[in-house]
């Protein structure tokens, strides 16, 4: 049976200010489902807030627990989500709630992104681990999914960096990568932007990018800078749309990227099997099957 595909997806990427003033941890968390609501009441079928966001509780938290990691994550889980999902669980809508502390029966904390979607709730967790995340643990499986007929996955702040975790998603039909990211520095905004763009190229992706920006009393995201950002395949379907989009560099408020990703450019750039380009390269062909030698020809 052929999969009735939608044609088109209307996504906002927003970047996000935890430090934003809010008089408890509620007025926090209703900031966040208006700021949604606002996105899917203007049009958007799919909304992407940055990596940490909901570290932005933490100053309203801190009394509440020695271990302030699972102090939040106690509170996000059990007494906030059912908010959530009340707000959240609506047919035909979609977000990807940043990321959140999450600790787990065996007593690991992972650092997990919630998304519903058509009305569904599941989660991807963060699979590589910066030095400053310590605490964490890192996850062990990749979610792909699918909402208005795009092939998604979420693909968290460092994940985007490791070239082997794109391998492992090809011939996999990916129509957009989400990041969700939190860096401290403008080098890590273009590590995480630059790794994104050349996804786009090696997968013949659409890749969003949504950072988390301003300044927080939380040790783990105390200062950030960010932008929002779409990129395109670089292949000749989408000749005539920018292939690298973003916002500009900021350090504090709130902006929002409207970007409208089409099926019909990549329909197109599937099709065309003469031209040069990578994301035609499946696992075999590319290297993740094939035996390909490395030779030094250094002198020892």
């Amino acid at each position: 049976m052929k999969l009735n595909r939608m044609r088109s997806l209307k996504l906002d990427l927003i970047t996000y200010d935890p430090g934003l003033p809010a008089a408890s941890a509620n007025e926090f968390a209703d900031e966040v489902i208006s700021k949604v609501a606002k996105s899917w009441g203007s049009g958007a079928d799919l909304v992407v807030l940055p990596e940490f966001i909901w570290l932005g509780l933490s100053p309203h938290l801190a009394s509440t627990s020695s271990e302030p990691l699972r102090g939040l994550a106690d509170f996000f889980w059990n007494e906030l989500l059912p908010k959530l999902r009340e707000h959240f669980s609506i047919s035909g809508k979609a977000v990807v709630l940043g990321t959140v502390p999450c600790v787990l029966p065996d007593s690991q904390i992972r650092n997990r992104s919630l998304i519903f979607a058509d009305g569904r709730m599941f989660h991807q967790d963060k699979l590589h681990l910066t030095p400053w995340e310590n605490a964490f643990s890192p996850g062990e499986q990749l979610l792909v999914w699918q909402f208005h007929g795009f092939r998604m996955a979420v693909v968290i702040c460092l994940d985007i960096e490791i070239p082997e975790l794109s391998a492992r998603l090809r011939d996999c039909g990916l129509d957009l990568i989400l990041c969700p990211s939190a860096t401290e520095t403008t080098l890590g905004v273009e590590r995480v932007n630059r790794c994104a763009s050349a996804r786009a190229v090696e997968l013949g992706c659409y890749v969003g990018v949504s950072h988390l920006i301003g300044r927080a009393d939380c040790e783990l995201i105390d200062e950030n800078v960010g932008l929002a950002a779409i990129y395109r395949p670089s292949q000749s379907a989408f000749r005539h749309q920018p292939r690298n989009e973003q916002t500009e560099i900021h350090a504090s408020g709130s902006q929002t990227l409207r970007v409208v990703l089409e099926q019909k450019p990549l329909e197109a750039m599937r099709r065309m099997i003469s031209e040069t380009n990578p994301s035609h390269l499946g696992k075999k062909m590319a290297g993740i099957e094939r035996c390909i030698q490395i030779e030094s020809l250094d002198q020892t």
